[in-house]
């Protein structure tokens, strides 16, 4: 099955691994992992397993531990899950390999996990961390996170560049959730205070996530305004070019007259 070399190595939507970590750090767990995804497709692993295996840990590590309050453990846990979206990237470029199919797996299990990470947190709130108000603000980042998502991948579907880098996009909805989840864990090792840490994050990612979902739909009313205006344009130039046309058939045919 061919992977996608571009879609796991240079994504317009980042994935999980990507947006957790910076391009120097991913270039120095590349050369680490190379080894290892070496070794794996020597033993007949495929990307799309690697892929499917990470997802699931980063689902897991959600629904299991979010859920209980373990926001520390959950984190640690998702974040050696996200290796996965590097190792699988290297095992594409290492087979020369690309397909359409490894680029809709990717996006397609990128929704899973973010759904999964804000789900564990709607559980949490709705459940042990007994605060309604911060459960509807995690539905909302859940809700409005694929929302964004979504207006990208239509926008484009029809045509448009969906030219705009918004306030609060993928990665930073998940390095913002992640990191205050991780660190907010810490209130059971007797950190003081750290435990408000989420809930603000929760906030700013809620926000944040609103304010890119406006400029998206804003950046795509606008281009499809300028490409319905230079649709109508290039109709009236050609009505133009078809008049003169016939014009000028008119004058030679009286002229042959």
């Amino acid at each position: 099955m061919g992977q996608p070399v571009a879609s796991r190595g240079q994504t317009a939507t980042p994935t999980l691994g990507k947006a957790m970590l910076n391009k120097y750090a991913r270039a120095f767990f590349t050369r680490v992992l190379t080894p290892f995804a070496a070794f794996l497709i020597r033993r007949g692993v495929s990307p799309d397993t690697v892929t499917l295996i990470g997802t699931a840990g980063v689902v897991a590590g959600a629904l299991v531990f979010y859920p209980m309050g373990e926001f520390f453990w959950g984190t640690v846990v998702i974040t050696l899950f996200v290796f996965s979206d590097l190792v699988d990237g290297n095992m594409a470029r290492q087979l020369g390999r690309s397909s359409r199919w490894g680029a809709f797996l990717d996006s397609t299990l990128d929704r899973v996990a973010d759904g999964a990470i804000f789900g564990g947190f709607i559980l949490w709130y709705a459940g042990g961390g007994d605060d309604l108000v911060l459960c509807a603000v995690s539905i909302f980042c859940l809700a409005s996170g694929q929302v964004v998502s979504y207006t990208k991948a239509r926008g484009e579907s029809i045509g448009l560049p969906v030219a705009v880098n918004g306030l609060v996009e993928r990665a930073e909805r998940l390095v913002i959730s992640l990191v205050a989840a991780g660190l907010s864990g810490l209130h059971a090792f007797g950190v003081p205070g750290i435990q408000y840490l989420l809930p603000v994050a929760l906030w700013i990612v809620a926000v944040g996530s609103l304010v890119t979902l406006i400029q998206r739909v804003v950046t795509v009313r606008r281009e499809s305004a300028e490409a319905e205006e230079a649709t109508a344009a290039q109709d009236r130039a050609g009505a133009q070019d078809n008049g003169g046309e016939q014009h000028n058939a008119s004058h030679g045919s009286e002229a042959a007259t």
